[in-house]
């Protein structure tokens, strides 16, 4: 925080969280860019809000890359992935991989309560673009974004300017951009901190919080799988059944590979098949 200033800034950097996604799934160069950069925006964002559940953030598009995703719970666990046809030029950026397309922002509060979701068009060469206009836009904050990833790292810094108080310092925000616009890719990903902050503000009045961890988890399950058999209903899992054998699922995000075989789907169903007494089931 800038004190006696109504500004705010977050800094993130993901390490091992990182490389927990690439580790699932080999992204083309240009693309762990792009998907780095959302997986940082997407921490920033979930830092500066209240909320339970979790935040969801898509990239949709017509181009080569068809669609990006990135959630991050509340407690800042976070998971990613994406969809991409052919391949991908190295140092491609954002327009030319993704097209035209859009972006969404989803609140999913989870426990049966009313999901919020946010949607504007694509607009902005970069992650950091497209994320400012929709705050712009959407939530009406000025939103400042620097993002960097490689196959090593991501990081990223925002800023945010918040109503000003009585006694605010009212340049406070262009100074503070101003200086940010400094920052360079590597000094993101590569200097601690703390480090970065005192480079940029050393002459200002900084409030600096503890740091919280942020780790990859995904919430896939066995039992999610089988919930969707269900849906699918009896005859229709059946009928896969008798064709091939067995039903195969993989998570797209942990890459975890699920089987359930003619025994495994019966299990699935016994408990819908037993229903009350009198009644049958077919």
């Amino acid at each position: 925080m800038f004190e006696h200033a109504a500004v705010r800034g977050e800094i993130i950097h993901l390490d091992a969280t990182w490389k927990a996604v690439l580790e699932r799934r080999d992204y083309p160069l240009a693309l762990r860019t792009v998907l780095g950069e959302l997986m940082a925006a997407a921490a920033l964002l979930s830092a500066t809000l209240k909320f339970s559940g979790s935040l969801i953030m898509q990239i949709q598009g017509g181009g080569p890359v068809r669609l990006l995703v990135v959630e991050c719970g509340a407690d800042l666990t976070m998971r990613a992935m994406a969809h991409w046809d052919g391949d991908l030029a190295e140092g491609a950026v954002l327009p030319e991989l993704v097209g035209e397309g859009r972006f969404v922002i989803t609140i999913d509060p989870k426990k049966g309560r009313q999901t919020y979701q946010g949607i504007v068009d694509l607009e902005g060469g970069s992650v950091a673009a497209v994320l400012e206009n929709y705050m712009q836009r959407s939530e009406q904050l000025d939103t400042r974004i620097w993002l960097a990833a490689d196959s090593h790292g991501a990081a990223g810094m925002l800023l945010q300017k918040m109503p000003d108080g009585p006694e605010a310092d009212t340049d406070a925000w262009n100074r503070a951009v101003h200086l940010g616009a400094t920052v360079k890719s590597r000094e993101l990903l590569d200097l601690p901190a703390r480090e970065i902050i005192h480079r940029l503000y050393h002459e200002e009045d900084i409030r600096l919080f503890d740091s919280t961890p942020v780790h990859f988890g995904c919430t896939c399950s066995r039992e999610r799988v089988a919930n969707t058999l269900r849906m699918l209903g009896y005859d229709e899992v059946r009928s896969l059944l008798d064709e091939i054998g067995y039903i195969e699922a993989d998570c797209e995000f942990c890459n975890q590979h699920y089987v359930f075989d003619a025994v495994d789907a019966e299990q699935v169903f016994a408990s819908d098949v037993a229903g009350p007494a009198g009644q049958t089931r077919h």
